[in-house]
Formats: structure tokens, C-alpha cells, sequence
């Protein structure tokens, strides 16, 4: 199995990936990511320790390494993984943004430490990215992602109020130990495929909290259906219908080769089936929420990143939402892939993109860095 290269920073690596498919060049990467254990260290505010390869620091609040140092959500009644990026020279006495980074399908919070973390804390370092803390929860129903837990999709769903345990729980969590910038452009809201749902979800109700959202891959409108009846559909302003059934659970809706990827193994564990499946993905369609939940130019930054032929279909997904969302007079800064797949290496084409877009944003409305209370 081939580890992808240490040069994703943020929004890399949680690709929407099927349980069963392998690592090939250019390909899908499927990986539980082993965390090394001399990365972690006990959590803040016990003393420092200088973690190997990183100038900042990881603490720990899993149960991966031999100590239980999970919180409480009662949001899930259940005790919950997190790990907190801190950067380097990080200082308490200042002020920091943050970012809530969204993992994607068959993924928990582990990724975040082996790959995501090292390249975070080299763009910072370089000066790609401003000083900033991030924090990875971990999105999954049990804590052991598998085929039979593939994902919550963020949302209060019918196995538990899972966007609750981010929006309130973690979050409060972090106001409460670490020091954060009050402004909603300093909280930034960053996930990849099944996470990009869950940042663009939570950014949009939330846009006076959150103040910036970035998807790579992401999953914008899960009701998208051509008119012809076709999930598989591309986007135009003229052939463009909604999903009105989620209640069969051998649709396809992924296409890798002969391998398909049905209903059934990602969007009815979190949906669920039937009607009420159907009603809770209107509900909380990150398109849909568009209408419900109005935006005005400069409330939400947003950045979308998608590939021309995302076996997912999600090029349609994101280029109906960007659509919808011009409509409506908002600016959605978008990054296309030509022949660009559901896969790692598009994920790295579209990357320096996305920080570039993310270091300007800051920077426009003046929350780029650190500053004193």
C-alpha cells in the first residue's frame, strides 16, 4: 500500500475512497494511517515537548496511545476523539484563528497526525500559511471506521446529533482552552470529499460564526439528478433536476472501473432510507441550505476545488452549487481539474490553490496571524 507523499496541507487527504479499492499511481488511497507514537505529546498545558519533524505540536485528546484522554460530548453521550494543532512558537497569550478540519468517508481523526499535520506545520513554517491552530475531530459513528462505518457526514442524522458534538461540544471545548480570534473570518471551516459537506454545511447556517469554508472534492448537493433520471448526468443550467428517492440501496453512485460503489455503503448509513432519508438529505444539502439560510455577498468566503471526471459525479455536485450560489449574488471561488478524478493526485494539483486562496483571504480581512487579546 503506497502512503501519499507528506505535502497536503489542511484539505488533503480525506478522499471519499470505497472500503474495498486499492492504491494504484494516480489513483484512490485507502489507508487507516498508523500514528506514530512519538509525535504525541501529553495535552496542554503540561510542558512542551519538541515533536520530531514538526516545529509546532500536536496535543493529544484520544484514546490512541495508551492513555484515555477523550472529553465528553453530550451531544453523542459518548466519549470523543480530537486532536489540536498548535504552531510553532505558538504563545497563549495571543490570539489565534482556527480551523475545524473535516475528514473524509472511512476516515477518523487519526489521519489528521501522520499526514496532514507535517505539511500544515511546513506551510506555516515556509510562511504559505499564517500561524494558526487546528483541530481534527474525529467524524465517524463507533471511533473504528469500516465499511459498515463509513461516516456521519457531520449532521444530526439517525445515528446521532453529530453536528451538534462539533458545533457545540468541540467548540466550546476550544473556546474554552485555547485562545482563539473572536472573528468569524478568523474560524475557518476546511474538509475534503464527506467533509466538505460537513464545512460547507456548518459554515453556511452558521456564516456569523464561521466566516470562511473550503472544500477539495466536496459533496455540495446529494439530491443532484440530471433529468433524464441519471445520477451520472453532467451539470447544465438546463438539464438539471432533484433527487426523489433514496430508497434504493443498489443505485450506483460511484464508478471506479468495473468497481461500483451503491447507496447503500456510504449515504444510507448516515441518511438512513426511504422518505426520512430523503427529507434529512433536503434538509441538510449544503445547495439547499443556500436558499433556507440566505447569505449576502461577503458573509461566507468560500473556495470549491473538483475534478472534470470525479467518479463521484461531484464535479455536478459542485458546479450546481456554484451555480446556485451565483445566482444568488455570492462569489465562490472555484479551482477545476481538468480530467481530474476522485483521487489523491488531483487532490495535489488543486492544493496550492487552495492555501494561496486561504493566505489571501486572511490577509483581505485582516485575521492573518496571531494577535494579543
Amino acid at each position: 500500500m503506497r502512503h501519499l507523499p507528506l505535502v497536503c496541507v489542511l484539505v488533503a487527504i480525506g478522499l471519499l475512497t470505497p472500503w474495498f479499492l486499492a492504491a494504484e499511481e494516480g489513483g484512490l488511497f485507502l489507508d487507516r494511517y498508523p500514528v506514530p507514537e512519538s509525535t504525541i505529546q501529553a495535552p496542554f498545558p503540561p510542558a512542551a515537548i519538541c515533536l520530531p519533524k514538526l516545529a509546532g505540536r500536536i496535543v493529544d485528546y484520544t484514546n490512541n496511545h495508551g492513555v484515555d484522554r477523550r472529553f465528553w460530548s453530550p451531544s453523542l453521550g459518548c466519549w470523543r476523539d480530537v486532536y489540536v494543532y498548535l504552531p510553532p512558537c505558538f504563545d497563549p497569550k495571543l490570539r489565534y484563528p482556527v480551523a475545524v478540519y473535516f475528514h473524509g468517508v472511512l476516515q477518523d481523526e487519526k489521519s489528521f497526525v501522520s499526514l496532514v499535520a507535517p505539511a500544515l506545520d511546513a506551510a506555516i513554517r515556509s510562511g504559505s500559511l499564517p500561524p494558526m491552530i487546528v483541530v481534527a475531530p474525529d467524524g465517524s459513528f463507533t471511533g473504528e471506521p469500516n465499511r459498515y462505518d463509513p461516516g456521519s457526514f457531520y449532521i444530526n442524522g439517525p445515528r446521532g446529533r453529530y453536528q451538534d458534538w462539533v458545533l457545540y461540544d468541540l467548540w466550546q471545548f476550544i473556546e474554552d482552552k485555547y485562545p482563539i480570534r473572536p472573528e468569524n473570518k478568523a474560524h475557518i471551516m476546511v474538509g475534503v470529499s464527506m467533509g466538505g459537506f460537513g464545512a460547507f454545511n456548518i459554515a453556511i447556517k452558521e456564516h456569523e460564526r464561521f466566516g470562511i469554508a473550503v472544500g477539495v472534492l466536496p459533496a455540495l448537493n446529494v439530491r443532484w439528478m440530471g433529468c433524464d433520471g441519471c445520477y451520472f448526468t453532467d451539470f447544465s443550467p438546463e438539464n438539471w433536476c432533484w433527487r426523489t428517492r433514496m430508497d434504493n440501496p443498489n443505485e450506483v453512485i460511484g464508478r471506479f472501473g468495473f468497481i461500483l460503489v451503491r447507496v447503500r455503503q456510504f449515504i444510507h448509513p448516515a441518511f438512513g432510507a426511504g422518505p426520512e432519508a430523503l427529507a434529512l438529505a433536503a434538509q441538510e444539502n449544503p445547495i439547499e441550505l443556500l436558499e433556507r439560510h440566505p447569505l449576502r455577498s461577503g458573509d461566507l468566503d468560500m473556495w470549491v476545488g473538483y475534478a472534470e471526471e470525479d467518479e463521484f459525479n461531484l464535479d455536478a455536485q459542485a458546479e450546481s452549487f456554484i451555480f446556485a450560489a451565483r445566482q444568488r449574488g455570492l462569489d465562490v471561488s472555484c479551482y477545476r481539474v481538468r480530467r481530474g478524478r476522485h483521487s489523491e493526485a488531483t487532490a495535489l494539483v488543486m492544493l496550492p490553490d487552495a492555501v494561496r486562496w486561504m493566505r489571501e483571504t486572511m490577509e483581505r480581512h485582516g485575521v492573518a496571524g496571531p494577535v494579543a487579546p
